[in-house]
């Protein structure tokens, strides 16, 4: 059964495929011969191939334990295209009805199913665990293995039961899949499912065609991402975010500038999950903005970008997250935003946890803080991470290796690290090394009597931002390495004991600096937002005063100084752009003077050989649009404000706000039906002829003025009439 003929002629029968990928041959014959296995296989690397095929082959029903119900199904369909035997692939879950389950256990006994998926959760229920101890199981397959591990980065408690339910139910074989361990997380695995001695399958993790980028995350960041996406036209994407609230307000951003984008959370019903994923995979969307819970066996091979817009909680999940783009081997761009602030959120959400579940958390973020900052190659860095050495120095595919840093000389440094740790007896982590080297006495490095060390402070003369990289870098080089069984404690190699007897040059590149504030557009091109221009400035005041005098009406009514200063900045030249400044809406653009403010920028550009960034404008999608609409309906209902403010749950001031903003972006409302009703006639002529009068329409300005027999509510009332009846 297991020579190679047969299993090219088995897989060619079953799959229609002539030759197996890497190392599949070699884990099919492994597990067909009723040995341990575990494998280490990338995403797209065909990993399911490898239990698939041994089960149709086997006697028996293999059983396959899998975390996602979607998964379960998308898999047994397939399986169930390739045979002719109806019932070849079943799956077991809380989704099915008891007819279902009856269905399934059938076919099992008549020997019609060789494959079972259950879910984890289904395997410990003790109906299931009676029946399969009275079937002939050909092997377990445990898929997506690192879930049994607290270091890998979607840790399941309920993994952690299979090992004893496995000897409940039966011996036989296992096989455990994976696409990313680090050898952590791989020690765990054996561990936890008693295969200790399964023969490792290793596939390389370097993926060659995939670009990595991490570009510091700035208040433009939606502004950076569209235009990343206007570059790279009718392209599928996909753009991960950590909360739910980012996914929809992203995607409707990304809509409201003309891109086919949609949302994809686990708070979403399944109808309208299924049917972003089909429109995905069917080109009808060209970008998901996603949590996590998207992509899990989504096998659409030409993602050509894959973008975190949060930095994720731990580089196997970047790593996993990234895999999805360039399947085919074509092109696959990975950019990721980071910020400071970030870390400091997702750190946060630790609190409250378990002491030992804070402390492995924080380990993986610092690796991906690690991962962010260096100025090392990235891949090299991702390669290294996951137990795999990449030997050249430059990929030529990431944005430090296209953009090297300068190399300083640390050999010395790096000797003074390696003294350090061996002082403290290789018993602690990197920021404890630091720490001891920077002479800090911490009340733990005083707890262990290290201040009291020779050692101690040893680098204290040096720049405190070196060690950092420095200790990362010496880890690549082989010098230090972390300490599997208890992670993240710094042990020297023998590369590191033979450079403290005869240290020798050691060249690194110092970190990135990471400013959240910066303006800096992130393609290397200089002001993501430019200044404001004062010479166009002070034309658009001209304009707007001459507007003012002919129309008989103050000039703030025309455009607010706001909107006047963002024209300064942004250089809208089409009604269209226009629209995208800040307090006009469509009302403003409708008004016959807004092609004269337009013009007038147009000609400044082509007179003064203005380079506009009008890639760069992007048009907003206020978070608040439904309740503005909601408010304007109300108001066309002539329902009082303050009962909308109630309806809404939110106080009167907020109530005002909104129609503030609704009336100066341009739309028109009528409130008379309330100020009749709330406020004396006279009051209202008062308030309305010191608006036509005055230059501005500050609040502070008019109540100073108007004296204190107007209250503020009536003043801003007032004032909302006067702008819907006169600027719009």
């Amino acid at each position: 059964m297991t020579d190679k003929v047969n299993l090219t002629e088995a897989l060619k029968k079953y799959f229609g495929f002539d030759k197996f990928k890497g190392d599949q041959e070699a884990i099919i014959r492994n597990v067909l011969d009723g040995h341990d296995t575990f494998v280490l296989m990338p995403t797209g690397g065909g990993k399911s191939l490898c239990y698939q095929l041994p089960s149709l082959l086997m006697d028996g029903t293999a059983i396959v334990i899998s975390p996602l119900i979607a998964l379960m199904k998308n898999q047994v369909d397939v399986i169930s295209n390739l045979s002719e035997v109806q019932g070849v692939a079943h799956y077991l879950n809380s989704s099915q009805n008891k007819a279902a389950i009856d269905q399934v256990k059938a076919d099992i006994r008549a020997g019609r199913t060789k494959l079972l998926y259950v879910a984890p959760e289904s395997l410990t229920k003790e109906d299931n665990v009676e029946f399969l101890k009275t079937v002939k199981i050909s092997f377990y397959a445990i898929d997506e293995a690192h879930c049994i591990s607290e270091w890998g980065h979607d840790f399941r408690p309920e993994y952690r039961r299979i090992r004893p339910i496995i000897n409940e139910i039966g011996q036989a074989p296992v096989i455990a899949l994976t696409a990313t361990a680090t050898d952590k997380v791989r020690t765990d695995i054996k561990k936890s499912l008693g295969i200790v001695d399964a023969k490792e399958f290793k596939s390389s993790f370097n993926r060659p065609n995939l670009y990595y980028e991490v570009r510091p995350k700035t208040k433009d960041v939606d502004k950076d991402i569209i235009k990343f996406i206007k570059q790279h036209p009718g392209k599928s994407g996909i753009i991960y975010c950590l909360s739910r609230k980012k996914v929809e307000e992203l995607a409707a951003i990304l809509r409201a500038n003309d891109i086919k984008a949609a949302a994809y959370h686990a708070g979403l019903d399944s109808a309208t999950r299924s049917k972003t994923q089909d429109g995905f995979l069917m080109e009808k969307i060209d970008v998901i903005v996603a949590t996590i819970a998207f992509g899990m066996g989504i096998d659409k091979p030409d993602v050509r970008f894959v973008i975190h817009y949060d930095i994720p909680k731990s580089l196997e999940g970047y790593y996993q997250e990234t895999g999805r783009a360039g399947r085919d081997g074509g092109e696959g761009l990975c950019v990721a935003f980071y910020s400071h602030k970030d870390l400091q959120k997702l750190d946060k959400f630790m609190e409250g946890k378990p002491v030992a579940e804070q402390d492995i958390g924080r380990q993986l973020l610092q690796e991906t803080a690690a991962y962010a900052e260096t100025s090392v190659c990235r891949r090299k860095m991702l390669l290294h991470y996951f137990g795999e050495n990449y030997t050249r120095d430059n990929c030529g595919n990431c944005d430090n290796c296209l953009h090297p840093k300068r190399k300083i000389e640390a050999g010395a440094q790096l000797l003074t690290a390696l003294k350090a740790i061996a002082a403290i007896k290789e018993n602690f982590r990197s920021d404890y090394v630091i720490d001891f080297i920077m002479g800090r006495e911490t009340d733990e490095i005083v707890a262990h009597k290290h201040h009291e060390l020779e050692a101690f402070g040893s680098g204290e003369d040096d720049n405190e931002k070196i060690w950092n990289p420095l200790i990362r870098q010496a880890l690549i080089a082989g010098y230090l390495k972390k300490d599997v069984e208890n992670y993240g404690l710094l042990k020297i190699t023998p590369e590191g004991k033979k450079f403290i007897k005869k240290p020798e040059s050691f060249m690194i590149v110092e970190d990135n600096e990471f400013n959240e504030d910066d303006e800096a557009s992130l393609d290397g091109a200089a002001g993501g937002t430019s200044a404001l221009d004062p010479t166009l400035s002070a034309m658009l005041k001209d304009l707007r005063k001459k507007v003012s005098k002919k129309m008989g009406r103050p000039p703030y009514v025309i455009f607010q100084d706001v909107s006047i200063d963002q024209m300064a900045t942004d250089y809208p030249v089409t009604l269209e752009e226009l629209k995208n400044i800040q307090g006009v809406g469509e009302g403003k653009v409708k008004q016959p003077y807004a092609k004269e403010f337009v013009d007038l920028i147009k000609r400044y550009c082509e007179e003064n050989d203005i380079v506009r960034q009008a890639d760069l404008r992007v048009r907003t999608v206020a978070k608040k649009s439904m309740l503005k609409v909601s408010i304007i309906q109300s108001i066309d209902r002539q329902i009082a404000l303050d009962d909308i403010a109630n309806a809404k749950g939110i106080d009167f001031d907020e109530m005002l706000d909104e129609v503030e903003a609704i009336v100066y972006s341009g739309t028109k409302i009528n409130i008379d039906y309330f100020l009749e009703e709330v406020m004396d006639e006279d009051h209202v002529d008062d308030i309305y002829e010191y608006f036509k009068e005055s230059e501005t329409d500050d609040l502070e300005t008019a109540i100073r003025e108007l004296g204190e027999d107007y209250s503020e509510d009536e003043i801003r009332l007032v004032r909302i009439k006067f702008i819907s009846d006169m600027a719009n």
